[in-house]
């Protein structure tokens, strides 16, 4: 019950990361977080104490976070684009990541330039831009932010979280 995961909100409500139960219960305890939301009828109980489960803690004051950088690699690009070729929409078969505007043309290592795509589709299109060859990409790629990544490794989160994370 203690490995539960809990979602850290900063003060102004932003998402921040997800802990464990534990460190949430630490933090309450400590006065340093505010329960926000609580799994239904779930206690963790110690000798003299009982806490409700936490879902979400709220940080009692507000931390300034630098904004966390994404690093740019095939696998976070395959997490992006959710293991789906950007051509055919495929999840079958082995993903490789592909460059829209080649390298060979001058296309560049960045998030709007990169793309999952299936082998069939990245044979296709070859040293070619997508509409030299007639293909049309499903989704506009783009630099995911970090509340992103935190939706990706929270695939069963708890319902609660939703509005927090930008999920309505």
């Amino acid at each position: 019950m203690l490995k539960t995961h809990v979602l850290v909100l900063n003060q102004n409500y932003e998402p921040m990361s997800i802990t464990d139960a534990k460190k949430a219960i630490v933090l309450l305890y400590l006065e340093k977080a505010e329960l926000v939301e609580k799994y239904d009828s779930k206690l963790v109980k110690s000798v003299s104490v009982s806490f409700p489960l936490p879902s979400i803690v709220r940080l009692t004051r507000f931390i300034c976070v630098p904004r966390k950088r994404i690093v740019l690699s095939r696998k976070n690009i395959i997490k992006r684009d959710g293991h789906r070729c950007q051509y055919c929409g495929t999840t079958a078969g082995p993903i490789t990541v592909d460059h829209i505007i080649p390298k060979g043309r001058g296309g560049q290592d960045v998030w709007e330039n990169l793309v999952c795509a299936c082998t069939s589709c990245n044979n296709r299109k070859g040293d070619r831009t997508p509409e030299e060859v007639g293909m049309k990409l499903l989704t506009k790629p783009v630099k995911p932010n970090h509340i992103f990544f935190l939706r990706y490794h929270t695939a069963n989160f708890d319902k609660r979280w939703k509005p927090y994370l930008f999920m309505n």
